[in-house]
């Protein structure tokens, strides 16, 4: 993903967090984001894995994770990730791993009633979220809500027009939910006034195999092949 970004021209890194959580490469993930994000929050997962957040939250799968997650990161790197914030603004846009609305309560926007309800809930123009893993997009406007809905089409573009804000869900970069095994992200270009959503192919099986041999649950490894 840093690559392809990279490649477009992409002059920043924010993440949205999560960066630990199911994967067999947590200090790799840690170390490689955080030497190169502008900005950064927490994940419910970080949470998970520091001992921030009640594992009974956690489905089984992701609560053995947690576990095997929080045994691996030293003190350093649990220091850095608890330092994290769970909301934090950079220029016009809102940075938030779930939701603006109680950012601690993990919850999960999925619906356009969902996205809808939290505009009141955040002051700049764009807030980015993730969590569901399923990028999509939520708007409002003088003239009312509008562009509503997921955006799963290859190379999918949203043009952010004036007068209106905007609710983007960028996706995951790993994990996905949406049936696309590819690794997914957005690119923010200010100056073309434009969120991309990207799919970027990578070598999901390699990934796969260091989770199994991690020790951790059979599901976490297969399901990066469906992309489910």
């Amino acid at each position: 993903m840093l690559t392809d970004a990279a490649g477009e021209g992409a002059l920043e890194v924010l993440c949205l967090g999560d960066l630990v959580g199911y994967g067999a490469d947590p200090v790799a993930c840690v170390e490689t984001v955080g030497e190169r994000a502008s900005a950064m929050v927490a994940g419910n997962h970080e949470h998970g894995a520091l001992g921030l957040l009640d594992l009974r939250w956690f489905n089984p799968w992701a609560r053995a994770a947690a576990r095997w997650t929080g045994e691996q990161l030293d003190d350093g790197h649990r220091d850095f990730l608890t330092g994290l914030p769970l909301l934090r603004t950079m220029e016009d846009a809102t940075l938030v791993h779930a939701s603006p609305r109680s950012p601690e309560e993990w919850d999960y926007l999925v619906s356009a009633e969902d996205g809808l309800a939290v505009f009141g809930d955040f002051d700049t123009r764009l807030c980015f979220i993730g969590h569901s893993h399923l990028p999509g997009v939520w708007s409002v406007g003088s003239g009312g809500p509008d562009h509503c809905g997921r955006l799963d089409r290859p190379e999918a573009r949203v043009h952010l027009d004036d007068g209106r804000r905007y609710l983007v869900n960028v996706g995951s970069v790993g994990q996905p939910r949406d049936r696309d095994p590819r690794a997914c992200y957005a690119i923010w270009d200010r100056e073309a006034r434009s969120v991309t959503i990207r799919r970027v192919p990578y070598d999901h099986a390699a990934a796969a195999a260091k989770i199994l041999a991690a020790g951790l649950p059979r599901a976490l490894a297969d399901r990066l092949a469906h992309g489910s």
